[in-house]
């Protein structure tokens, strides 16, 4: 299991040390940013990803609980999925698009165009970002989200999200939302826990909280 790199109240304490408005939504909060997923598999974990883009979350699990059914125990493999063809990948719910990027992603990693688990551990932020998005169909967005939620690394911020900057919109009371460069010109002082920043600006959104 990856580990989280940084400690989740350290983080708490110096957003809420750094910015007021942040901390005051913090301070209400009862829940702490989630540990990394189990898994730090690249396939697994990127093929779940390719499958639950721009799908609500039952529909994303459906199709993938039918592409997990064409692996043995029900565990996607690269090794695999490259015998498989696009037509067969479709039969189970994926688009066009999304099954050429499932089988381009097999075809990378079968051809070690990208990191081993070790490597990986050992690459900084952006050179992930830069290998995994030579991916058909895995952009900037996607590699972060790997970052943050499967390598627990500590300062992401993943400005090109919607719903991170309509959070800070929210958050610092704007009328307008920012672009991507000005969410990360604004969340400088949020370093280098931005990847926690992140996680409450979706819970802003999100609306359950009293603040």
């Amino acid at each position: 299991m990856a580990k989280l790199n940084y400690d989740r109240n350290t983080a708490a304490r110096h957003l809420i040390r750094k910015d007021q408005q942040l901390g005051r939504f913090i301070s209400g909060v009862k829940e702490t940013p989630p540990l990394p997923k189990r898994e730090v598999d690249l396939f697994l974990s990127l093929s779940r990803s390719i499958v639950y883009q721009q799908l609500s979350g039952k529909a994303a699990a459906t199709i993938f609980s039918r592409f997990a059914g064409l692996f043995p125990n029900q565990q996607p493999s690269a090794g695999l999925s490259c015998n498989y063809s696009v037509e067969k990948l479709r039969s189970v719910g994926l688009s066009r698009n999304k099954a050429l990027a499932v089988l381009d992603l097999a075809d990378k990693i079968e051809t070690k165009q990208l990191p081993g688990r070790r490597r990986l551990l050992r690459m900084s932020d952006m050179e992930i970002i830069d290998t995994l998005t030579i991916v058909r169909g895995i952009g900037p967005w996607t590699a972060q989200m790997f970052l943050i939620f499967n390598l627990g690394r500590a300062d992401v911020m993943p400005a090109g999200d919607l719903a991170i900057r309509k959070g800070f919109q929210q958050l610092m009371q704007l009328e307008e939302m920012p672009d991507e460069a000005g969410l990360l010109l604004l969340t400088e002082h949020w370093k280098p826990y931005r990847s926690a920043a992140a996680w409450y600006l979706w819970r802003v959104v999100d609306g359950d909280n009293d603040w």
